[in-house]
């Protein structure tokens, strides 16, 4: 907008601004009304030079103002009086207090009959403030916090499920409104962004954890209501324990129980396989599955850098390995795991100095000398790739001109060019038959386990970064990069917001000339779910999916960069007012997180293209399984006699393509529903069709009687809801350099941006339905990429 989202300067009336109010009292010596309006009109009369409309809109307001509202709105009463009081004399403005809603309708109706706009088709990413300000250091910045809000929707989705599945009653409601509440605040935009000041992080993470706790109450009271047989809602109730720190392997139920009950709930709509990994102490386990039958089990040794992380105080010296296979959807199964003696069945882990580890259709190699990646192969297809960590030094400047602005929450800015920590690692290697692991270690603060299991055609890169020096440095910039030989010509894709794949190109933008003052931090993209490679030549993709969001980019060919911890230790002067640098347990923050590399067929077909791999992969791994703990206080069968062990919230898995996106309570005896076509038009060849799901005999805690559809959000019935059309006559043209190399790495252009079938489905998505044919009873239809929300009136089984 004309003034970004502020006033216009001079016309700031809070406690925050020492501007000049308005004083109308005539007898007053210092009486201003016709100087202040001549100021503001002065104003007004440049801003309408840049709006095509007669409707222009004027923010008033900025960040933390209206604490003193009063102020504000006796100030502003008085602008529109005295302005408006103008056209008497003639003035052609007219003043009215109103809305973004109001404007976007004004400016409706006043080009109703005129087509006047042009559609955009790119995004602004990456955004800068200045030639040196590149707003993409916030795409990483507060690591731990954007794992722990990607945590918390996890959990929050499986309690609202458990909460409908088991009809919990109003009683329940705020411990499951507290959970609501903490994930509605974390997605404020500094919040998720990790632009706030260290203080206020510390609040949004005391507020999740409190969210999620009330939110173990529900889950606990809904398993003790749908598993226990006792007539006796009261007899015989189990704790359910959850373990949050199971990722830096501490969990003190499986480390302190040698008999224990492991239920595993699956929040997907379809069945699931899932590597269970449980902390302990002991050498030898049995587990046996809802039937009696035995697992296959495998331990592995806790590595010493997890060992050694600030703040785990953990007894657990290995960890057990087991598949539960067969999760039903919206349900679960339990396992019985008792401590034994000795490994009696399956597999122990076998520790080897290979160079190649591989299960099933899973392999990756190492250089034998150096401990470094080399080769993966996934899905039949083998390629050369390497991995490695590096760093940036951050700039540290005093930001009062443009070539001194820092590294910092908002901004990343290297100083100087990508270093690497090492070209050689400590390892060892763990082999088995459920999961095969390496033990690198790069320095005294990265390490990381190169896992693959015999389920998942990933290869699961589980690092851990920090403390990060506090000496030597001006701030660190952690990345590690994926390399491999496929000749991507300068382009990469990345997610939008864990949907639609959008193209990138390497310097290059496709409504503008890009004029390069930062070659690195104006290269790199938010990736919230993904980021991916491709050899159109060889028909072969590589992906990375993350398990927060991160930023990325390719600033070679066949190159994937990720940045996954960061510590700047000067302020970049954009509001937060302090360096990031982040402690816990009186050191630098530890970070320990995942990435999910996998390598497909883009030709393929039928359920087996990339998308669908991919897809699938990140199904599994964002809304992942949810693991509880509880005592076994008898013996197994008197357990399996009192308890359901094995659940099913739906009678029938959906589709591949289809997922229940949302279930929770509404009002009364109603649930919002929300249906989800997880593919968009083209990535696959069948997944990519239209979808039906039958809502009709398909929850088996209740039936549905009726439904209605609502908006997106829930807060209108759609029938209700009536957009607006805006007339253009075009789009914005992609700019042409026809004598540009795509392969020098300056100024990239594709030709055929705009014609690229990535960009194209925006125009292809929306499909119009007529409300009487929404659907047919209890059958809803679902086109690509189309999410469904209804509220659905059920009675209770």
């Amino acid at each position: 907008m004309y003034n970004v989202y502020g006033p216009p300067p001079g016309f700031c009336f809070d406690i925050l601004c020492d501007d000049e109010p308005f004083i109308d009292d005539k007898r007053s010596f210092e009486y201003n009304v016709d100087k202040r309006v001549d100021e503001f009109l002065a104003y007004i009369k440049n801003a309408t030079k840049v709006y095509s409309t007669n409707n222009i809109i004027i923010t008033m307001g900025e960040d933390f103002n209206y604490q003193d509202a009063e102020a504000w709105f006796i100030n502003l009463d008085k602008l529109i009086y005295y302005t408006n009081l103008r056209q008497e004399n003639g003035s052609k403005y007219n003043l009215i207090y109103s809305t973004p809603s109001c404007y976007v309708k004004a400016v409706h109706d006043e080009t109703a009959n005129k087509s006047v706009w042009l559609v955009k088709q790119d995004d602004y990413f990456p955004y800068a403030s200045d030639p040196h300000a590149y707003w993409t250091g916030y795409f990483t910045s507060r690591p731990a916090l954007k794992r722990f809000e990607r945590y918390g929707n996890n959990f929050l989705q499986v309690c609202k499920q458990l909460y409908a599945l088991a009809d919990l009653g109003p009683e329940d409601r705020v411990d499951l409104n507290s959970m609501r509440e903490a994930m509605g605040v974390m997605q404020h935009h500094d919040a998720v962004t990790g632009t706030e000041k260290q203080h206020v992080a510390s609040d949004y993470a005391r507020r999740l954890q409190r969210g999620i706790a009330n939110c173990e109450i529900i889950t606990e009271t809904a398993l003790n209501k749908l598993s226990n047989k006792s007539a006796d809602s009261d007899a015989n109730l189990l704790s359910f324990n959850t373990c949050p720190l199971s990722n830096i392997s501490q969990c003190a139920y499986s480390e302190n129980l040698d008999n224990f009950v492991v239920t595993i709930y699956n929040p997907l709509s379809r069945s699931v396989n899932k590597v269970v990994k449980l902390p302990v102490t002991g050498d030898a386990y049995k587990v046996t599955d809802p039937k009696g039958v035995s697992c296959s089990t495998q331990i592995i040794p806790v590595p010493d850098f997890v060992k050694s992380i600030p703040g785990r105080a953990s007894k657990a010296t290995n960890n057990l390995h087991f598949i539960a296979k067969d999760i039903p959807p919206l349900g679960w199964k339990s396992y019985i795991v008792k401590k034994t003696d000795s490994q009696t069945d399956g597999s122990p882990q076998k520790k080897s100095e290979t160079d190649t580890f591989e299960l099933e259709d899973s392999t990756f190699k190492i250089n034998a000398s150096t401990g470094l990646l080399v080769q993966v192969k996934l899905n039949g297809i083998s390629v050369p790739l390497t991995q490695n960590f590096f760093y940036y030094n951050g700039y540290v400047g005093n930001n009062e001109v443009y070539e001194n602005r820092s590294s910092g929450a908002y901004i990343f800015r290297p100083d100087g060019p990508l270093k690497q920590v090492t070209s050689t690692t400590k390892y060892s290697s763990h082999m088995g038959t459920i999961v095969s692991e390496l033990h690198q270690t790069f320095n005294e603060y990265i390490s990381q386990i190169v896992r693959i299991n015999n389920i998942d055609n990933y290869v699961e890169f589980d690092w851990i970064i920090g403390p990060l020096p506090l000496s030597g440095t001006n701030g660190m910039e952690v990345v590690t990069k994926y390399s491999s030989e496929l000749n991507t010509k300068s382009t990469f894709y990345t997610d939008s917001n864990g949907k639609e794949m959008l193209k990138r190109v390497r310097n290059f933008r496709p409504t503008w000339k890009l004029n390069l003052t930062e070659p690195v931090s104006s290269n790199y993209y938010p990736v919230t779910a993904k980021i991916a490679i491709r050899d159109e030549d060889e028909g072969v993709e590589v992906a990375v999916l993350n398990d927060r969001a991160q930023g990325g980019t390719s600033l070679k060919n066949g190159e994937i960069e990720l940045m996954i911890h960061r510590n700047c230790f000067h302020d970049d002067a954009f509001g937060v007012g302090e360096a990031l640098n982040e402690t816990a347990f009186g050191k630098g923050l530890v970070i320990q997180g995942s990435h999910y590399l996998t390598v497909g067929s883009i030709n393929s077909t039928n359920g087996n293209s990339t998308a669908a791999i991919e897809k699938d992969i990140a199904q599994r791994t964002l809304l992942d399984t949810w693991t509880f703990i509880s005592p076994l206080n008898t013996d197994e069968t008197e357990y399996q006699s009192n308890y359901v062990m094995e659940y099913s919230g739906l009678l029938k898995s959906l589709p591949p393509n289809v997922q229940i996106l949302t279930l929770e309570p509404w009002i009364g005896f109603s649930f919002l529903l929300r249906l989800e076509h997880v593919f968009d038009q083209g990535e696959d060849s069948t997944l990519s069709k239209q979808a039906t799901v039958n809502l009709k005999d398909l929850f088996t805690a209740f039936d549905v009687v009726s439904l209605k559809e609502t908006t997106l959000g829930g807060n209108q019935w759609l029938d209700d809801n009536h957009r607006m059309k805006f007339n253009t006559n075009g789009t914005l043209e992609a700019i042409v350099y026809d004598d540009i190399d795509v392969n020098t790495g300056d100024n990239t252009v594709h030709k055929l941006w705009m014609q690229d079938n990535i960009y194209q489905y925006r125009n292809k998505r929306e499909i119009i339905v007529d409300s009487e044919d929404r659907f047919a009873e209890f059958e809803v239809i679902l086109n690509p990429s189309q999410i469904r929300t209804f509220i659905i009136e059920i009675k209770k089984k």
